[in-house]
């Protein structure tokens, strides 16, 4: 092609260009014409519906609770509204759990932990049509404070914990807005496992659950799950007062190993280390030894076991006991498994309404117990083992598939969930076991088990320096490490004995849950720091 040719092919293509540009323009004017045209008619359509908005101040997002002002306003509870409260108007805080719009109307669930009530918006003398749109776009999860009248209803409310009455919304104000796609559904979450499959409803897994611990905890079973669990803490606390325990606080940075094993966290303690205690074995017999005579403590116990099953945790809450006794360690026995039934009466007696709750997404038997406690010997627990197939020598400690295996025998023999192997073989116990007088393979030792699985380990403990030191020296520990506990036996010790019970473990088992992260509220196991 020519010089002139290319030229005359660019100025073309400019030409084109320009004109594509000019094309362009056009349409964006118009297309901004357009948008000010709908910004002007929905701002004329807001300031007319602002004008005719009659029920304007009685609903919208309040500002933010900064302490700005004391206002003499009671709020009523959720559980409190009853057929008694019926046609008194009332001011309620509580979270928006669904809602659904119909027409000029507006259904609201309201939420307060494990209680609900519904609740309706309503277009009349108090709700205009835009105070119904807002209710109706409240984002699920929201804080609102309400001012309604209760209602009676002809027909129970099934889906609410509230069955008889209803609210009629008179003013709504949102408190603190919710984001509007959360991580999780509640009704997901709640759902049992395998409901909802043939109409491809979700259930949420496990680690969902627990990455977003904050939304899982809202839901009615999580809050049914740990009101018992504070109620087992209680039950521990005050029973064992009643009963003249003194409780204790305890070190959690040591200088040894509590448990004289491997599985401890090492922490750097300025030049030198530390370790996270295993338990408070040591401190608990210092305090018998300081004349406390029976002590108590509740808190937390760390475990470097690299175990990822469904009923260990790095680190759990402790229920630990001891104390002194006259002449026979099964004084001792005898008192824990006093406390424990006095704990599973106060739950049957007191929290029907969360066991019934949690039952609902994970149905199990009532949990059984005797009075007095089963008590078992170790040779007699073998011996049902046997007698069923197992293959295990006289000394073997008990597999985990043994000892619900062991559960589920004694269930069929003696109709509960609940007992006490008593005088477990010397080889498996710890260095501080008093052994049995009479048979030098066995100690004074014994495990309690609920639903076929172990929730406290105990024994007498040595109390006299000497046979300790031998002991431990058996056990190759080294004396220098645990000296000031050896030395603690020199003056003068009762005999005595105790034992340490998992929190997270007896709500699991006394609810039949599966999986001990589901009672422990921020969980930590090998996989899991956070949150």
């Amino acid at each position: 092609m020519t010089k002139e040719g290319v030229q005359g092919a660019t100025e073309e293509d400019q030409q084109a260009q320009s004109k594509k540009a000019l094309k362009k323009q056009q349409k964006e004017a118009e297309k901004a014409a357009k948008k000010a045209e709908k910004q002007a008619k929905l701002t004329a359509e807001q300031q007319t519906t602002e004008e005719d908005d009659f029920a304007k101040d009685r609903y919208g997002v309040s500002a933010m609770v900064q302490s700005q002002q004391k206002l003499d306003r009671e709020l009523v509870r959720v559980q409190d509204l009853t057929p008694e409260k019926a046609d008194q108007l009332i001011w309620l805080r509580a979270r928006v759990h669904t809602s659904r719009a119909k027409g000029k109307q507006c259904f609201l669930v309201l939420r307060q932990q494990q209680f609900n009530v519904q609740a309706l918006v309503a277009v009349g003398d108090c709700a205009s049509k835009q105070m119904v749109k807002f209710a109706a776009n409240i984002t699920k999860e929201s804080i609102v404070d309400v001012e309604a009248s209760v209602r009676k209803v002809e027909q129970k409310i099934e889906s609410c914990s509230q069955q008889d009455v209803e609210l009629h919304i008179e003013r709504i104000f949102v408190i603190s807005q919710a984001e509007p796609r959360l991580p999780l559904q509640l009704e997901d979450a709640v759902r049992p496992d395998g409901e909802g499959e043939e109409e491809g409803r979700a259930t949420v897994n496990q680690d969902t659950k627990l990455d977003n611990r904050v939304i899982d905890l809202r839901t009615t079973t999580s809050q049914a799950i740990f009101r018992l669990q504070s109620g087992v803490c209680q039950l521990f606390r005050d029973t064992l007062t009643h009963k003249g325990f003194v409780e204790i606080q305890t070190p959690k940075i040591i200088s040894a190993a509590s448990e004289g094993g491997a599985n401890v966290f090492t922490v750097s303690y300025f030049k030198t280390s530390a370790y996270l205690a295993q338990s408070p074995q040591l401190y608990k017999q210092m305090c018998i030894c300081a004349d406390f005579d029976k002590v108590f403590c509740v808190g937390p116990v760390f475990r470097a076991e690299d175990s990822n099953t469904h009923r260990h945790l790095t680190e759990f809450v402790g229920l630990d006991i001891e104390m002194a006794f006259n002449y026979h360690y099964h004084e001792v026995i005898d008192s824990i498994t006093d406390t424990m039934v006095q704990i599973f009466k106060g739950l049957r007696d007191n929290f029907q309404t969360e066991i019934q709750t949690v039952n609902k997404q994970f149905p199990s038997e009532p949990f059984k117990f005797l009075e007095p406690t089963l008590r078992l010997e170790y040779t007699e627990g073998v011996a049902m083992l046997r007698e069923a197939g197992v293959e295990m020598g006289d000394e073997d400690d008990l597999s985990t598939p043994n000892e619900k295996l062991l559960g589920r025998l004694v269930k069929e023999k003696y109709d509960t969930d609940f007992y006490v192997l008593d005088k477990y073989p010397l080889a498996v116990r710890p260095f501080y076991t008093m052994p049995d007088p009479n048979n030098a393979k066995y100690s004074n030792s014994y495990d309690m088990f609920m639903r076929g699985e172990e929730i406290l380990s105990g024994a007498q403990r040595i109390h006299d320096a000497q046979l300790l030191t031998e002991r431990a020296t058996h056990h190759q520990i080294d004396l220098e490490k645990i000296k000031s506990y050896v030395d603690s036996f020199r003056f003068g010790a009762p005999p005595h004995g105790g034992g340490g019970i998992g929190l997270e473990r007896v709500c699991m088992l006394y609810l039949g849950l599966h999986n001990v992260r589901q009672t422990s509220m921020f969980p930590r196991d090998p996989k899991r720091l956070t949150p």
